[in-house]
């Protein structure tokens, strides 16, 4: 129906239900009946006869028919089935019933643990989606909160314990929580230290609370070499714990190729936290051991890698813009947009398949376009409203307009009153590409004689926002905590978006716009804005000065000690009007 037009479908939000709990033989059927297909399989080969017969004596309450279904069952399958469907309605009464018969810890380990494992197995072929894995969480948790009470406290009754970190100068906590979640609850011990965590606190809760393994996450390029770091200094102590490591810069390649040999012990990569609870596994089945010593001693000696070379500079190939645009003022200025304005700007397929992890796997087109208009976007819509009523998320910008010259590989921003130099950055320049670009080369170099013209901006939807993701985590809403998480961080990437097109406005080039705001989203027009960690603008320091010239701190916005932008929904960018800007590596 999307396919062929579908703006908009009006649903029953309580009727919604995961696709996995959908019977299989009745999915396809009505998927044969919506594109008009045949099937021998089907009385007559018609799907609808088929439809028609089989719910012919159903009851129209479908969740509560499913629900007495499920209340047939033995006690245990029931609880297994609540964990499997996230559905808690009666969840205390049935564990009453089991602990007649069943310790509590037998109850965690067998019943309970058999749903968790179905729900990493329907997760990993694709037929469970990332946010119905954490409803399946919640009930994990409010079932053994339930059965605490009931059990003796005694040592070791945890599967494993994993002292769990974001690494030294990194904010963000998004992938770590969720390895948090999946692994408490299926049976481990996780000691979560936070975000911005030095190596010495982690070893120093890992002996504290005698780990059997350690995770390290991270987001950013930077964050991988701190991993490096922390590695070498469990070398240096003799430190031989299997290390989890994880995030979005980290590959399986580098993990395996530079880590793992590096360390004197176990680096392991894990993709997602259903990755991270299979190592835990295999790592308490002993199939991880440490290298021996010699083997660490080695590790340990290897020489330092050699730096790489500086790369050279070369000739700019960018011909200088034919047009400077003249700002509607210089120095900077703050502004608040309205968040329903700032929705227009947000990319739904970042938030729903990068974010909220809702994939199309091995389904077909029409199943996944009937998920999202069935189950996501009343969620989408509901949160949208939500913080808007709420004041979740409060858009706030701090941007403004420089004279600015090029000087060899750097930019030079200058003062609008004095002329004095205010900051200067220095970016890399390609050394094997035949443009030799290099991000300066999109401003006036100094021997033109005249000034060009920089924007800058800082964007943020506010400290609140970080606020209410802890505590829905805290709380241990785990489906709400994801689909907030998601929000807050792609509302700030609208924001940006949002406030790079009012730039180009007042900078008189917004003629070369998109029409479409969808086609914006892609860089459809002049200009290109260009942050820092990415590598045309690889250093984070650079935003220190950056910063101060702003004073970012009049929108609640600081610097960590890794010069990672606190609170984490936020983002800084340099906006060149070049005609030719282009998003470009650096090898």
């Amino acid at each position: 129906a999307v396919a062929a037009g579908l703006d908009l479908a009006i649903v029953h939000a309580a009727k919604i239900v995961p696709v996995a709990r959908i019977d299989e033989t009745e999915r396809a059927a009505a998927l044969d009946l919506v594109h008009g297909r045949s099937d021998p399989r089907w009385p007559d080969s018609d799907p609808l006869r088929f439809l028609l017969a089989h719910f012919e004596h159903c009851p129209a309450a479908a969740p509560e028919a499913e629900r007495q279904a499920r209340a047939a069952l033995p006690v245990g399958k029931r609880l297994t089935a609540r964990i499997v469907d996230g559905d808690s309605v009666g969840l205390e009464a049935d564990l009453d019933e089991v602990l007649a018969t069943t310790p509590p810890l037998t109850i965690i380990n067998t019943v309970l643990l058999d749903g968790m494992k179905e729900v990493g197995r329907l997760f990993s072929t694709g037929e469970m989606q990332l946010p119905f894995v954490l409803a399946s969480a919640e009930v994990m948790k409010r079932a053994v909160a339930h059965l605490e009470p009931h059990m003796e406290r005694a040592a070791g009754t945890a599967r494993g314990t994993l002292v769990l970190a974001t690494v030294k100068g990194d904010v963000h906590d998004i992938g770590k929580n969720l390895v948090d979640i999946i692994l408490t609850n299926n049976g481990y011990r996780v000691v979560n230290l936070g975000i911005k965590q030095p190596v010495e606190q982690i070893l120093a809760a890992a002996a504290d609370h005698h780990a059997d393994a350690i995770g390290l996450s991270g987001l950013l390029v930077k964050s991988t070499q701190v991993m490096k770091e922390n590695l070498e200094v469990m070398n240096e102590r003799h430190i031989r714990l299997p290390v989890l490591l994880g995030g979005a810069a980290l590959t399986r390649r580098f993990v395996e190729s530079v880590l793992d040999p590096l360390y004197g012990g176990r680096a392991l990569y894990g993709r997602d936290a259903f990755d991270g609870l299979q190592l835990m596994d295999r790592i308490m089945a002993g199939e991880f051991v440490a290298a021996p010593p010699a083997a660490a001693a080695t590790a340990a000696a290897r020489p330092a890698p050699v730096p790489a070379p500086t790369l050279l500079s070369a000739a700019p190939t960018v011909a200088p813009a034919e047009h400077i645009p003249t700002p509607p003022f210089w120095g900077s200025r703050l502004a608040y947009p309205p968040l329903h304005e700032v929705f227009a700007f947000l990319n739904e397929t970042a938030l729903f398949k990068g974010q909220w992890q809702v994939r199309q796997g091995q389904r077909t087109k029409a199943e996944y376009d009937h998920q999202l208009a069935s189950q996501i976007r009343p969620v989408f819509e509901t949160l949208k409203a939500r913080a808007i009523a709420e004041r979740q998320l409060v858009p706030a910008v701090v941007y403004g307009y420089w004279p600015a010259n090029a000087d060899g590989d750097s930019l030079v921003v200058f003062d609008p009153d004095s002329g004095a130099e205010r900051l200067r950055i220095a970016f890399p320049r390609q050394a094997t590409d035949p443009r030799h670009l290099c991000l300066a080369d999109y401003f006036l170099p100094l021997a033109a004689g005249r000034r060009d013209v920089v924007a800058i901006q800082v964007v943020t939807v506010g400290g609140h926002a970080a606020e209410v993701s802890r505590a829905l985590f805290e709380s241990n809403q785990y489906q709400q905590y994801l689909y907030f998480h998601g929000l807050m961080v792609e509302t700030a990437e609208a924001l940006a978006e949002y406030w790079h097109r009012q730039v180009r406005q007042e900078l008189g080039i917004a003629h070369a716009d998109a029409p479409a705001i969808k086609a914006l989203l892609h860089a459809n027009y002049q200009g290109r804005r260009y942050s820092f960690g990415y590598p045309a603008c690889p250093d984070l320091a650079s935003q220190v000065p950056l910063f101060a010239l702003l004073d970012a701190a009049r929108i609640g916005l600081q610097l960590s000690e890794e010069h990672q932008i606190h609170p984490e929904a936020s983002t800084a960018a340099l906006i060149c009007h070049h005609p030719a800007a282009t998003y470009f590596d650096v090898e």
